[in-house]
Formats: C-alpha cells, structure tokens, sequence
C-alpha cells in the first residue's frame, strides 16, 4: 500500500460491504480495522474485497497476533495421509498448532501466517480446503469437479488397451507407450501431492510410496505392474472417498436439517430473509408442513409438531401458543407465528451439529493403541524394505531385479491406512446415527465406555417420571383450612421453579384461592424453601426440614404421612416454627416407556438402581412400578454423589441417568453421566458425557447397545486390518504377493473396514 488516496478507496470500498460496521485503513503503519457482524459477513469475504482492490493481507490478524480458522476439506479419503498433511501445515513457518479432524474433514490451524499460504500447501499436497463459513465460490465444472475419476478412467483405458496390445503382439514400443500413459495420467495427481508432502516435511505417506514403488517398476521393467499399479491405486482413492463421503454424511444430513430462508413479519408486512439476517424477536411465519427455521416460542396459533430430527421421538408433538420449538423440526397441520429466541448460530440444531463434529475429534480408547502400532509400523517396514532391497543381492548373491521388485512391494504395504481408519470410521458413524436418534454423544471415550457400564442409577423425578406432579391432597391440621394452607404454599412458591411449586400453584388456581406473593425466599436445596408471608416466615418442604432444621413435634401428622407415601404420594409439609398447618400430597405419573428400559438393561445384565431425593414410600412404590429393586431415598445433591462412589467402589462402571440440572454433580462423578430431555436444556448438554435430547428412558438401551456394537465392529476392524497387513508382509518374502495384489489388498482392506463401519449407521434400538 504507497498510496494514501488509494487507500482512502478501499476503506470505503471494505466499509460498503453489508455487515461492515466500522472500517479504517492507518496508512502509515499499512493495517486495516474492521468492525463487523459475522451472522452477516464472513472474514473471508473482507480479504476478497481487499484483494479486488489491488491488495493482499501479509499476515491475517497482524505479526505475532495469533488466531485460529477453521477449514473444511476435501479429497481427504486416507486417515494416515491426514495425520501427515497435518504435520505438514504444523511445520509451515507461522503455524502454532493444527489438528485435524479426519471424521468431519476439517483442519484447525492456529497460526499468524496468511491463511491464504495454508490453503494453498493443502492444495499442492493433493486437497481442496476453504475457511469454514466462506461461500464456495463459483460451482466448479463437471470436468473440474470429477477430475481424480476421470483422470482414473482414462488411466484405466490406457492400461487395458496395453494388455490387449500385448496379447495381440504389438510393437513393444506401442505396449510401453500405452502403459506410460497409464501411469502418466493416473499417476499425476498422487505424484504431485507426494512431492510436496515430501518437500514440506520429509513425510512418507501413501502418495509417496506408491510413487517410489511405480517408478522402481518401471525402472525394472515391469511396465504392465506400474501401469496396473496405477490404476487401482486410484480407483482405491475413489472408492475410499465416495465411502468417506457416505460416513460424513451424518454431519450434513444434520446441516440440511433447518432451511436456509424464513418468511418474516417487520413493520407490518411479510418478506423472505436469509436466516443469517434474522434476529432475536423477530416473527417467523411457517405454513403446515414446512421445517422451522429457528428456535423460538409460538405467539400464535397450535399444530403438532415432528421433533425427531432434534430428540429422535417418533410421535409428533402437541405445541400451542407460549410452546418452545426448534429449527429444524417438521410442522404439521397448523399454520404458526414463532418469535425467534436465539441467533442461527446459537440454535438447538446448531449446538448439535457443533456438539457432534467435536465428538468426532475426540480419540477412542481404542485409536490409542491403533496410533501407536501406526507410529513404528510404517517405519519398520520401510527399513525392512531398503534391507530386502540390498541384502540379499549384495551379501547372498542374490539378482537384484527381483529382490528389488519384493522391496517394492514392501513398500506399497507399509501404510497402514486400513488399521487408522477403523476405529475413527466407526466412532463416526455411530455417533452420527446416535444423533439423528436424539443422543448426543460427546466423544469416542464415552460411546465405548457406555459399552462397559455394570449398572445404571437414576434419579426419579424428570427421569422415570413425568416430572409435573399433581396435587391429590391437601390435609389441615387442627386450627387451619384447606384455603389457608394452600395460600401459603403457594405463597412462597410463586417465586420457586421446582416441579412441585408449579403443582401447587396449579392447584391454587384452580380452586381459585387468593394469596399475596411471599418475601425474602429462600431455596432449601433437597428440603424445600422459606419466605416471609403477610409478616410470617412461612416453610414448605419435606419431613427432614420441619423435623430436623425446626425441631417439630410431627406425631399427630406421622400417621397421615406414612399412609400418603404408602399410596406413593409425596407429602409437602407446609407451616411455620410455630407448627405444622397442613400437608399437601403430590403425585408423579410414571414415563410409558420407563418399565420397558429398566426391564431390557436387566436382560442385558446391567443393574438399575434408584437415587432420589423424595421419601422412601413414594421412591419404593415408583421402584415397584419400573421393575427397580434397589432404591435410595431422601438423598441431597452431594448424597447422590456419595451414592455414585459407592457404587463405584463394586462396580467396574457407573452410568447416571438425570436431568442434567439438580443432578449435576452426581453427573459429573459417574463414570459415564447421561441428561435427559436435553432439548431447550442448557445444562444437560453443557453437564453429561451424554444428552438425551427427549424424555425417552429407553434411549439409554439404545445407547448402550449402540457402544456394544461399536466395540464389537471396531475389534472386527482391528483384527482385520492387522491381519490383513501381516499376511501381506509375510507373503512378499516368498515372491507370491506383487505389486498389483499388494496394492488391491491395501485398498480392499480400508474400502472393508469402511463398509463395516457403515453398518453401525443403521442400529436401531
């Protein structure tokens, strides 16, 4: 930048963008200041402005500044060529850190480097990258876009016509011709990425080695092998990719989820906005049957609504005015006006898929052995290759010609492509499966360890039950009446958002009692709570607050009490220091599906326990009706945590099943933490390892027999893949396995175990 009128045009010109809120150019010190909202511009966009201006951006975010871009990739099909195109970029000068995510093909550079330098060593060493978010540019042509295949097709027809030349008699020259062409053109795009994959880090991947093996071929004279070589390679890389791009497929399935228009209402008319320009307090307009754009509450009108695309629930639900609803879900009959509760970014949906691509990132137990055999597997077999090529020709006499063509071979085999994508492939699958079932699994360590779970504790209210409980009594002590003890209930819990609060003042209403709001509340967590009414300070809560904190005399209510639990009822006791007025009894309903999902965990050999806060009486008659024998009641939040390590301490794994809120801690201790109804829910997908997005019990079998099939199809793939390997590096020595089989066994192997990762797409419960 040298000229400060030029520079006066690109500020405006950068400031004319829409979403640019502030843009200066300081001249002096060549740096541009941009103020802008990302739900309406991309960075990305800003540097093309620039560079349509004339210029360039020399470091994105200013020397010594780091930042970190998130770029989607494509063409990634190998997961040991990912690993080493990430220590490429992490090599680059101006690169910090890089990781990339093979699963959801995405690399996280943290760098003070130009991005634009990143993109472009991703793109000589074989792949397409853009920043996350940036339009896609201009569609590419069908020659364009479908260059590998028909680069691999043309390869192919080059190849056949030089066998049949040969079986024909041709001129050699012509045979060797046609197979030079083979390999020319189904070998460019692989020798290139291996060029460059050696010149930024000296790093042997497949592209490398399958170069070096078809170039030793060639110099042999072993034209055909070279030219089949070839060819099948990238057929494999192909296959591979169309497979890989099946696996990713349950990340976009969730993108294409929500539409990416609304119709909405300002200032008195309708129009038709991106949802990238809606704002939190717009109203959206969805017709019957059209998806909703974005969560919000409805303010008008009432439909059913099919959720399973956020909570996997196959029954549509019933939504009316004041009802939350989520982008991406399935209107039904009824026309409805949603006002929009959060950005686009900031969805249900958007947390999911943001939720499931970080999963993806996460390594399994099991990647870590299949890393570490990957470390020295490649390179031992490199060296043992340079021996087979040397030894025996210069120390047993041996020809060279063959032996060199055995080391050849070696070569091809030493990626142990299959063995690294095994268990990643079924980690992916699984979890996007699990996903699209309404469970959010945050990682390969937690799908296996749900796998390994002895038994699974589960609170009670909001978990096995319902969670609205109803009023069905309200019992008066001598002296008070039914309206004076439900007015101070409801009294004190109008300001509560406990289950039970909302049961009483329900009841209040509906008997139409009047009562003033009470002062000074207090939450009694695990007892109950306290506020000051019409001068009085007023309790409600359980037996161990009126007996233990205030020191009553409960006899004359002992037997009430007893009878109600023995119905399996949750008496409140309401009063003051002075004494108890009255008991209100509340009930919970049991969830359907609750008896059926503690009855299949048991046949799966996996014990259930019941950790609840309430009494005894209403948890053993809850116990009775789901088919759990052992239960413990009356517990606080830190004695569900002290449950939780018992239970640790006699059994291998503990899973607990709550609602993700007054359950966090117990949560956090289990050995695997499960939040149900995580749907609109903050804490229950912030808190577990697992968020069950609906009010399903039976997800957790579900979830369970998902981990145990991924167990069962990751060792399927590890043996596989190590057998496969094996048997291919003992049969080199002998002369059985050429250059073309071993290439066919390399790719068979991973296209397998890809196929048999798929199948965990498609586990049903």
């Amino acid at each position: 930048m040298d000229c400060a009128d030029c520079a006066a045009r690109l500020e405006k010109a950068v400031a004319s963008l829409d979403g640019v809120m502030r843009s200066a150019v300081n001249f002096a010190t060549a740096k541009l200041k941009v103020e802008y909202d990302p739900a309406k511009l991309h960075r990305g966009d800003i540097i093309s402005q620039i560079k349509k201006m004339g210029y360039d951006i020399a470091a994105a975010g200013g020397p010594g500044n780091k930042q970190e871009t998130v770029l989607r990739l494509s063409g990634l099909d190998c997961a040991d060529c990912a690993a080493k195109l990430q220590k490429a970029v992490e090599k680059m000068p101006g690169v910090d850190k890089a990781n990339i995510n093979f699963a959801a093909a995405t690399l996280t550079v943290e760098h003070s480097t130009n991005i634009q330098s990143i993109i472009k060593t991703i793109q000589q060493m074989g792949y397409q990258a853009r920043e996350e978010g940036a339009a896609e540019g201009a569609v590419p042509s069908f020659w364009v876009k479908n260059r590998r295949a028909l680069t691999t097709v043309v390869s192919g027809i080059f190849a056949g016509a030089g066998f049949i030349s040969g079986w024909f008699n041709a001129p050699e020259n012509l045979v060797i011709t046609l197979f030079s062409l083979a390999v020319v053109t189904g070998g460019y795009f692989p020798a290139k990425a291996g060029f460059y994959s050696l010149r930024r880090g000296f790093s042997m991947d497949m592209n490398v080695l399958m170069t070096i093996a078809v170039v030793g071929a060639m110099a042999i004279g072993q034209w055909e092998e070279a030219a089949t070589v070839v060819f099948l390679f990238s057929l494999g890389n192909a296959l591979e990719a169309y497979s890989m791009e099946k696996t990713r497929n349950s990340i976009r399935d969730l993108m294409d989820l929500a539409p990416e228009e609304a119709v909405v209402r300002r200032e008195g008319r309708e129009e038709t906005l991106p949802v990238s320009e809606i704002t939190v307090g717009d109203v959206v307009i969805v017709r019957p049957g059209e998806r909703i754009p974005m969560d919000g509450k409805i303010i008008y009108g009432q439909s059913a609504i099919n959720q399973a695309p956020i909570t996997g629930e196959s029954v549509p639900v019933d939504k009316k005015v004041g009802d939350e609803v989520f982008a991406g879900t399935i209107n039904g009959s009824g026309a409805l006006e949603i006002q929009v509760t959060k950005l686009v970014q900031d969805t249900t949906l958007a947390r999911i898929i943001k939720m499931v691509e970080k999963a993806q990132e996460q390594r399994a137990p099991s990647q870590r052995f299949v890393d570490v055999f990957a470390r020295y597997y490649t390179p031992a077999v490199i060296g043992l290759a340079l021996l087979l090529a040397v030894v025996p020709p210069l120390f047993m006499g041996q020809s060279f010609a063959p032996w060199f063509y055995r080391a050849l071979t070696l070569l091809v085999v030493s990626c142990p492509c299959a063995l690294v994508i095994s268990t990643p492939v079924s980690v992916v699958s699984a979890i996007g499966n699990a996903a699209k079932q309404g469970v959010l699994i945050k990682g390969g360590a937690y799908l296996e360890g749900a796998g390994k779970v002895k038994v699974a504790a589960f609170d009670k209210t909001g978990t096995l039950t319902v969670g609205c409980p109803q009023v069905t009594d309200v019992v008066t002590m001598p002296g008070y009446t039914k309206e004076q003890v439900l007015a101070a209930a409801a009294a004190v819990e109008v300001r509560s958002e406990h289950p039970i609060a909302e049961a009483v003042l329900k009841e209040a209403e509906k008997l139409d009692v009047h009562f003033s709001v009470g002062e000074n509340f207090v939450s009694l967590p695990g007892k109950g709570a306290k506020a000051k009414v019409d001068g009085r300070k007023i309790y409600i809560g359980n037996l161990k607050l009126f007996q233990d904190d205030l020191k009553l005399d409960i006899k004359d209510a002992a037997e009430i009490l007893l009878q109600l639990q023995r119905e399996g009822k949750t008496p409140v006791l309401v009063g003051s220091k002075a004494g108890i007025w009255g008991i209100i009894a509340v009930a919970d309903r049991v969830r359907e599906s609750s008896y059926e999902a503690i009855n299949k965990l048991q046949k799966m050999g996996i014990q259930s326990v019941m950790l609840t806060g309430d009494n005894e009486g209403t948890a053993r008659a809850i116990a009775g009706q789901v088919g759990i024998d052992k239960v413990k009641s009356n517990l606080l939040p830190g004695d569900k945590v002290q449950a939780v390590k018992e239970l640790q301490e006699n059994y291998d794994s503990v899973a607990m099943v709550g609602d993700g809120i007054n359950d966090a801690p117990a949560l956090a201790t289990a050995n695997l933490g499960i939040a149900m109804g995580g749907a609109g829910t903050d804490a229950a997908l912030e808190t577990a390892d697992v968020a069950i997005m609906s009010d399903d019990p039976s997800k957790v079998v579900f979830l369970i027999k998902l981990s145990k099939k991924t167990l069962e199809i990751i060792r399927q793939n590890i043996v596989f893949a190590l057998v496969v390997k094996i048997a291919a590096v003992m049969l080199v020595f002998p002369g059985i396995l050429n250059l073309w089989l071993a290439i066919l066994a390399d790719t068979g192997a991973a296209l397998a175990v890809i196929a048999n990762g798929l199948r965990l797409r498609k586990v049903k419960i």
